[in-house]
């Protein structure tokens, strides 16, 4: 899936003396495959951003096209369910259901598409493992650690198998080890299955990760790279050449 935004504002407040500017004549083009780090400091509308284009929010003006679908203009009734069909979202507070286990949390959505229990169950046993928590299946959130809700909440986001996932802050509650662990889960399933990640984050651990990083500041487009991964991660190799050296 191909997404592309046109000339796409979001004004909150926007019939009083105080408008909210959150984003400001925003032209992008996404293409399947890509793994984008959209980054800015807090307030700068980047999170807004990542909910306009996952059909969580609706904008004030412009369009959110999803190859042949304008998502902006979708009844709420066909929304909802392109959103459930086509998107998954990764929340920075995790938002997994408390009562549900962990595999019940994968599970869910699989069932709201009708799919068999028998399949549900495959599926989603299948994802607990990719992300390393089959053994953890049968506990509820408050159980397991942030780091392991996270990887849930990755597991259940690509539960339907969509065909883009959508992160916001992903890492901000997570420690320097279950961040590595989680991107490189996410990275893989990038490089492998060719899902595309779009995250909304001011984390450099993310960034350097990138594929493309996309400048948000006050709800503009200030600068949008392509990043040479190759390069990065022979820096970063012999960074710690360096390093492993002088410590030697």
């Amino acid at each position: 899936m191909t997404i592309r935004l046109k000339q796409l504002y979001k004004t909150y407040n926007q019939n009083t003396d105080y408008p909210v500017h959150a984003v400001q004549d925003v032209n992008l083009t996404i293409e399947q495959g890509e793994f984008v780090a959209i980054m800015g400091p807090s307030g700068s509308g980047k999170t807004t951003l990542l909910n306009l284009v996952g059909g969580i929010d609706s904008p004030t003006s412009g369009e959110v096209w999803i190859d042949d679908v304008d998502i902006s203009t979708l009844p709420e009734k066909q929304l909802i369910a392109f959103r459930r069909d086509h998107i998954g979202f990764i929340f920075q507070d995790y938002s997994l259901l408390p009562v549900l286990t962990a595999l019940e949390n994968v599970e869910f959505v699989m069932q709201l598409q009708g799919h068999k229990e028998s399949q549900c169950r495959e599926r989603a046993l299948g994802l607990l493992e990719q992300v390393g928590l089959k053994d953890q299946q049968d506990k509820v959130p408050r159980k397991m650690s942030g780091g392991q809700q996270q990887r849930v909440a990755v597991a259940r986001a690509l539960a339907p198998s969509p065909r883009f996932v959508m992160a916001d802050e992903p890492t901000a509650n997570l420690d320097a080890k279950s961040t590595t662990e989680l991107l490189d889960i996410m990275q893989q399933l990038n490089e492998t299955e060719g899902t595309t990640f779009i995250f909304s984050t001011h984390d450099p651990r993310v960034i350097t990760r990138a594929k493309r990083v996309i400048v948000f500041e006050d709800g503009k487009v200030f600068e949008d790279r392509t990043v040479d991964q190759t390069s990065h991660s022979r820096s970063q190799a012999e960074s710690a050449s360096l390093a492993n050296e002088e410590n030697a």
